[in-house]
């Protein structure tokens, strides 16, 4: 594996890493991450690896890589949280961790003595919060809304007659019901934050959601810890009590995440209240409406929001002892219920949006989604970065994939359930189907 190692591998890693799900923009933070937490030879093995969820067996034949020693560096990385592994059609299938989640989470979810956290979190940091933002505006700029994470409403802060329209992948509650395997473990961005003395809130660092084969990877991997479906339901609880955001995996079935949110560690809400994006997080079905006949202008709803799209304005001349009105700002409202958690006269409530939100049915869906949105999506067509002639075909398709209008046109609602469908009907020609169930 040595003739690449001459040159600079990290740059080749960063190159890979750019060309998975999300975009993963150059400079000298990722640079340093990179040295940091990979070695030259894992480096190589990823540069080397398929694009997609591959088989160890597809792995070995595709980097010539001797068995026995692929297999202690592949454990290694999983270990690490920079390689994915899940069990599906009937065998380990390993997937390269983007920056997104991946990387950064993984990393930061480790823990023990001889870990060097506080170095991993400043590096982290540099690269998410620094250089003007720049991996937001690389991943949010065009304004399409095919992120990661969803935001899930605190079910009781929704109006009664719309509560109805609640569906189960909505509700932290049934979600947690649809499992029978948890995990729980550190909120990478919390454990960040406190790293680099940044963390205002006192929220515990251990609320981190995981379920199914999500957690199952993180507990065999020892990044969380499994727990009972009693004490996921606690965790709920608790971060209800805190006021705190549910972001959910972007998916309906099989989602593998959910993450308790505070405003002054989430890189994802940060990407919104200081960088201004609000599609970094998908939005709920609902929003928030004020009922300004119950509203005493007390300013609970705007000091709880943790994307600051809430404000109090003073009223000019007040007709009743109100002396502010809280004013909302629609674009960047995410409907989450937190407001509504802290309204005392229940003036606050979320309602339905005028338009559904469409979440991807399955991972498969999401990533095919975001790997189009990131202009990467013919690495997810042609794999093998060893084929010359799948190289040329990169070219040409991604060429195409990448026209404005044509990523515009296929993830509009219009068109996006048709290019699915398409896409599900040659993954299932390459007797690969057990994909599009994840």
């Amino acid at each position: 594996m040595g003739h690449l190692v001459g040159k600079d591998i990290y740059k080749k890693l960063g190159e890979k890493i750019d060309n998975l799900t999300v975009k993963a923009p150059w400079n000298d933070a990722i640079y340093n991450i990179f040295k940091t937490l990979y070695t030259q030879e894992e480096a190589e093995v990823i540069v080397k690896m398929p694009y997609v969820l591959s088989s160890f067996e597809r792995i070995q034949k595709i980097t010539k890589i001797e068995p026995i020693k692929l297999r202690k560096i592949l454990d290694g990385l999983c270990t690490k949280g920079l390689i994915i592994d899940i069990w599906a059609n009937d065998t380990y299938n390993y997937m390269i961790s983007p920056m997104i989640i991946g990387i950064f989470e993984f990393t930061m979810m480790r823990n023990g003595a001889d870990l060097n956290s506080k170095e991993w979190a400043k590096l982290f940091h540099q690269y998410l919060q620094g250089d003007s933002g720049v991996f937001y505006a690389e991943n949010c700029k065009d304004g399409h809304k095919v992120s990661v994470a969803r935001t899930l409403p605190h079910e009781d802060t929704i109006l009664d007659e719309d509560y109805v329209e609640v569906l189960d992948y909505e509700k932290a509650t049934s979600i947690i019901e649809s499992f029978n395997k948890f995990s729980i473990g550190l909120c990478s961005c919390r454990h960040e934050k406190h790293h680099i003395d940044k963390k205002e809130c006192d929220v515990p660092l251990d609320t981190c959601s995981s379920f199914g084969f999500g957690a199952d990877y993180l507990i065999r991997n020892n990044l969380a810890r499994e727990v009972s479906k009693t004490e996921m339901l606690e965790n709920f609880a608790r971060s209800k009590e805190l006021g705190l955001v549910l972001n959910a995996d972007n998916v309906k079935k099989n989602i593998t995440f959910i993450c308790h949110c505070c405003g002054c560690c989430c890189n994802i809400l940060l990407g919104i209240s200081k960088f201004g994006y609000p599609n970094v997080v998908v939005t709920s079905n609902f929003i928030a409406e004020i009922d300004e006949n119950l509203c005493n202008g007390c300013g609970k709803c705007a000091k709880a929001c943790k994307i600051d799209a809430i404000q109090m304005v003073a009223i000019e001349k007040p007709q009743t002892k109100n002396k502010k009105d809280a004013i909302i700002n629609k674009d960047f409202c995410i409907g989450c219920g937190v407001c509504a958690l802290a309204c005392p006269t229940n003036a606050m409530k979320l309602v339905q949006r005028e338009k559904r939100v469409i979440t991807p049915e399955t991972t498969f869906e999401r990533i095919i989604l975001q790997a189009l949105k990131a202009g990467n999506l013919q690495n997810h067509i042609f794999d093998n970065p060893q084929s010359k002639t799948q190289d040329f075909m990169r070219g040409f398709v991604g060429g195409f994939l990448r026209i404005p209008s044509v990523k515009k046109a296929l993830l509009s609602d219009a068109l996006r359930s048709t290019f699915l469908a398409t896409m599900k009907a040659g993954i299932h020609l390459q007797g690969k189907g057990w994909l599009t169930k994840l």
